[in-house]
């Protein structure tokens, strides 16, 4: 089977053509467009400015995918798209590009839950096996929630505020350093001494899984504030000390769902990583460092993949295809769409069985 799939729930323009080929699938293109430039003089994405770049962009570069695919709409298998959650406006560009094309080939419409695509990336790049547990972590979204199957997911933990890539776009926005600030963060922290200053790990050592940065994102306003950054070092050890309290937060927060999952899942053997914030380096030393003490295995895909990408739109939509989950031509666009609500369980063992 080819699918093609369409990203643009928030500010990047992504479209992509994935098969599932023996013995492992294939990415034959994956082009995307970032606003980066657009969104930078804001300190982050402003959503009329997303849509409307995601609407000047869009045909041309599903025409161009399809070209380095070296395939035509008639010979797609079906037509995948974000349709939530993310911004309204960028959501309604993508998935009626993918309605029409769908349309007009006949062929299956795929609406696909954005926090899914990045749940079943870690099947596209490494083949993982279900059940594993995921710690989903972007710029809008920090989870820890088993993935049992597709349309099967737990939620074990989730913000109770901002997420940890909201954490590092407001800190590097305080800092000066620009958008999106996990990279910036990340850039920055190199070569600083993190213990120069101390920040809270909001909840560490706390039972359960869930998260809170907002604490976090005011204790670095009032440093600065106290003691504004004179140079180049002063910039560095914060963010550093930034970093490191973000992944020592997310680390305590998954070792609690790790020893839960071993308890409740013995079959489950890999801890995987992703969204934007699973490309940073530290953190996953610190997620493969913390699987290998508890016997699981640990997988991150490659940093592209841990970005928002056309191609895993297109590998869930293939995965959902394979079990016949496909969805109507009038199905709407979800600003707001939990993954544990992702689809009814009745449909998912109907359709495995």
């Amino acid at each position: 089977m080819i699918v093609l799939g369409i990203e643009t729930s928030c500010d990047e323009t992504a479209a992509a053509v994935v098969d599932d080929h023996e013995p492992r699938p294939r990415i034959r293109a994956n082009l995307i467009h970032t606003q980066f430039a657009e969104h930078a003089p804001y300190g982050g994405v402003v959503p009329e400015i997303a849509a409307r770049a995601h609407l000047d962009r869009i045909d041309g570069l599903i025409e161009r995918t399809l070209d380095e695919a070296g395939v035509s709409f008639h010979e797609l298998d079906g037509v995948a798209a974000a349709a939530g959650p993310g911004l309204i406006g960028g959501l309604l560009v993508g998935t009626m590009a993918a309605k029409g094309i769908a349309w007009a080939a006949q062929k299956p419409f795929i609406a696909v839950n954005h926090l899914e695509a990045h749940a079943l990336t870690a099947r596209l790049s490494d083949g993982v096996a279900f059940p594993y547990l995921l710690l989903l972590v972007s710029g809008g979204h920090s989870q820890l929630l088993v993935c049992a199957g597709v349309g099967q997911y737990r939620v074990l933990g989730t913000s109770r505020d901002d997420a940890a890539g909201e954490a590092f776009d407001k800190t590097a926005k305080l800092l000066g350093l620009g958008y999106p600030g996990g990279p910036a963060i990340e850039q920055a922290a190199r070569g600083g001494a993190p213990a120069r200053f101390s920040l809270p790990r909001p909840l560490k050592g706390r039972d359960g899984c869930d998260f809170s940065f907002s604490g976090l994102k005011t204790a670095v306003r009032q440093i600065i504030s106290d003691r504004p950054p004179r140079d180049a070092s002063d910039i560095a050890d914060l963010a550093a000390a930034i970093e490191l309290a973000i992944c020592d937060t997310l680390a305590d927060r998954t070792a609690n769902a790790v020893a839960w999952f071993r308890g409740q899942y013995p079959q489950g053997a890999t801890l995987v990583a992703a969204g934007g914030v699973a490309a940073n380096q530290r953190l996953r030393q610190r997620l493969m460092a913390l699987a290998a003490a508890a016997g699981l295995g640990f997988v991150a895909p490659p940093p592209a993949l841990c970005t928002d990408n056309g191609a895993m739109i297109a590998w869930a939509g293939l995965e959902r295809l394979h079990l016949g989950l496909t969805d109507a031509l009038d199905a709407p666009v979800r600003p707001r769409w939990p993954l544990d609500g992702n689809v009814p369980m009745t449909a998912v063992m109907a359709a495995t069985s």
